[in-house]
């Protein structure tokens, strides 16, 4: 019989064991809202973790352990048992779990008190020792057909995903369908199911690093019913559930959960200049200092600039921390040139050391590098050629990268840092990591390898300025990298359609904790946009709180604010909105910060009671007060909106003109911008026109 019995029930955890497979079974009670439950052949899983981190607590390099339960508030909760079954309730969760066989029933309490049915584990072989000991390690669930999933993170595709399958891995998709490919930068293992019929949402989180995927139902067993599932390659099931009711409250407490996210200078979310090609030619400073100008005589505000990798160049290849002083004779003067103009820099560093850097040597002799299984430095390819990948479970690594961010970046005012090219792409499952003295196998740190990469940067940033909250991006990272960095959704292409489907990739990192972000603007491989296009972009792009025009055109091109002489009033105009909206974009931040909430929104995450907004839509939320409905459609001249269910009704931000929520208008647009509008009666911190003094709109 494959019975679980209690072994233990103890400060908010209970303990079953299964005799004949030798699995243990750990359930923690630790918020009224958040439940624990693992599934291991260790009566302790020993690997630590690095997301879950609820609220301010600290995370070492070498991670927490899993039995960690300072951070929790550890609540009362009530627990009955018969010889069938256990059952957990607390303030707004209850559990069943049916002994024999350890089959699993979620349950979340209603506005009068009782408890309705959320979630249930599939009742035909939900986990690993239901199915075989040579099955991967899996969790299946019961799967309601007009059920909704939302979540993990930035994947491709409408925000919806019931229906599609997905793999968590990071890798380097550049020139990726904003539609349809998978996967893509990040590492996050969360998701939301909502159901319509109730009302009722709930929350789902495995802390696993390892490559893994869901299923939403494009799998179809006629032996198991409707199902969905995540299977790993991890040897432990580890996973978080998390109350609603809402769609809101799963998100602010998964947040919570994994982080608070970081406060970011107000300077961030002003326009980021950026371009691969500057840094690629022969005459790199003076055509950064070229850009400047070009700001200046177009009266276009300029607060940072993204750094490419060509800085570093040897030969046209890349080699991080080395810079190339035939395209830069005076780092030092460099900087502090840009900084002088109000202008940080951001440097673009990778976790890879070319062959034949000059630095190689280096960290050899401290062995700083992944290795093989043979344990020596694992050589892969990395860009257009081969590698070494450093190794951040390794303190003397994390003390050489520090080390060099200071005396080739920060001595030089370059006082940021652009962490990049960080999937950590070594498909050897062999691949051994230094695991701060423990050892251990690469796979199982893949998706943490970028965390504590930005971590170390911002470390040494914050060390080096203490005054000032320090800015550090990433590309790609996990769940929790939100108390770090902000990131942006990679090296898109040039489409109409890709302009579409990043809005809906927001969706999935805003539900995901991943607040602070946006998109290259305009496409960063692929064909030169066109004016229309390229206008369209910025348009959309300003409402986000990373605003930056990047591109490595397939012609050579530049990307630039000026590019298109017959839109540039209506690029600078738009450019002009995003800084006067910038004090409000600014709240946004600082209310993630403080109350975990998302910065760019679904509708429906505001207005969850109106059906309406969970169909697929190209609009979106800024806040809670303004509503974005960008031109997605090449040679678009009307554009269909619907306005959610607001009692007091939205106002057209340029018009003035009130309309009643719950209906769907026609607007005509132009190319002079495209519609938001603000909820009425709703006020809105903003520059004046002369970008002079913050001033309050009430509209």
């Amino acid at each position: 019989m494959k019975r679980f019995d209690v072994t233990a029930h103890k400060e908010n955890q209970i303990i079953l064991h299964n005799q004949e497979q030798s699995i243990y079974t750990h359930i923690r009670v630790l918020e009224p809202s958040i439940i624990n439950v693992r599934v291991s052949t260790e009566e302790e899983i020993s690997f630590p973790t690095w997301t879950i981190t609820p609220g301010d607590t600290e995370l070492p390099f070498e991670g927490l352990s899993r039995q960690n339960m300072k951070p929790f508030s550890l609540p009362e909760y009530s627990f009955s048992e018969s010889d069938e079954s256990i059952t957990i309730t607390t303030e707004e969760l209850k559990l069943d779990i049916q002994k024999e066989g350890f089959y699993l029933t979620w349950f979340q309490k209603n506005a009068d008190g009782s408890f309705e049915q959320v979630m249930t584990d599939r009742k035909t072989q939900s986990y690993q020792h239901h199915i075989s000991a040579n099955q991967p390690t899996c969790h299946y669930l019961e799967r309601g057909l007009e059920e909704m999933y939302f979540g993990l993170g930035e994947k491709a595709g409408a925000a919806d995903r019931h229906g599609r399958r997905f793999r968590m891995n990071n890798i380097d998709a550049m020139g990726y369908n904003a539609e349809t490919t998978d996967p893509l930068y990040k590492h996050i293992p969360f998701y939301i199911t909502y159901k319509p019929e109730i009302r009722q949402s709930i929350g789902i989180f495995y802390d696993d690093y390892q490559n893994s995927v869901f299923d939403f139902g494009q799998e179809l067993d006629n032996y198991h019913g409707y199902y969905r599932y995540y299977e790993t390659n991890s040897n432990f099931l580890d996973y978080y559930v998390i109350a609603g009711p809402q769609i809101k409250d799963v998100t602010k407490r998964f947040s919570w959960l994994t982080g608070r996210p970081a406060k970011m200078p107000a300077w961030a979310i002003s326009y980021s200049g950026s371009t691969m090609q500057y840094t690629d030619l022969p005459d790199s400073q003076e055509l950064l200092n070229g850009f400047l100008e070009q700001c200046n005589r177009h009266d276009i505000k300029v607060r940072s600039f993204h750094l490419s990798s060509g800085y570093t160049s040897i030969d046209g290849k890349r080699y991080v921390f080395n810079w190339n002083y035939d395209k830069f004779p005076d780092p030092k003067a460099f900087g502090k040139h840009f900084t002088d103009e109000g202008v940080e820099i951001v440097a673009n560093i990778k976790p890879s050391l070319m062959l034949n850097h000059p630095l190689l040597d280096e960290v050899l002799a401290f062995d700083g590098f992944i290795k093989d299984e043979h344990g020596k430095p694992l050589l892969v390819q990395f860009w257009d050629d081969e590698g070494y990948y450093l190794d951040f479970t390794n303190p003397d690594t994390i003390n050489w990268w520090k080390h060099q961010i200071k005396t080739k970046l920060l001595d030089n005012h370059i006082n940021c840092t652009w962490n990049d090219n960080n999937e950590f792409e070594i498909w050897d499952q062999k691949a051994q990591v230094h695991g701060f003295g423990k050892g251990g196998n690469f796979q199982d740190y893949r998706a943490i390898m970028p965390l504590l990469m930005m971590k170390a940067s911002r470390e040494v940033q914050l060390a080096y300025n203490t005054e000032e909250h320090p800015y550090i991006i990433s590309r790609s990272g996990c769940a929790g990298m939100s108390k770090y960095v902000q990131t942006w959704t990679g090296d898109n292409r040039t489409s109409w359609h890709t302009l579409k489907f990043n809005n809906k990739i927001a969706l999935g990192l805003s539900l995901s904790g991943i607040y602070n972000f946006g998109h290259d603007i305009g496409g960063f491989s692929g064909p030169k946009p066109d004016p229309e296009l390229f206008l369209r972009w910025v348009q959309c792009g300003v409402f986000y709180p990373r605003f930056s025009i990047h591109s490595w055109n397939d012609d050579g091109s530049v990307n630039e604010a000026w590019m298109h002489e017959e839109v540039l009033e209506e690029v600078k105009e738009a450019m002009h909105l995003h800084e006067r909206l910038n004090p409000y974009i600014q709240s946004l931040v600082e209310n993630s910060h403080d109350n975990y909430e998302p910065i760019i929104l679904p509708t429906f995450y505001a207005f969850e009671e109106d059906e309406k907004t969970y169909k697929d839509s190209d609009d979106f939320m800024l806040g809670d007060k303004l509503l974005v409905c960008p031109v997605v459609e090449k040679g678009q001249t009307e554009r269909q909106i619907y306005l959610p269910k607001n009692p007091e009704g939205w106002v057209d931000y340029y018009t003035g003109d009130v309309y009643e929520g719950g209906r769907t208008i026609t607007l005509d647009v132009s190319l002079a911008n495209i519609p938001f509008f603000v909820k009425k009666g709703a006020s809105l911190p903003m520059y004046n026109d002369e970008l002079t003094e913050v001033e309050t709109k009430t509209f």
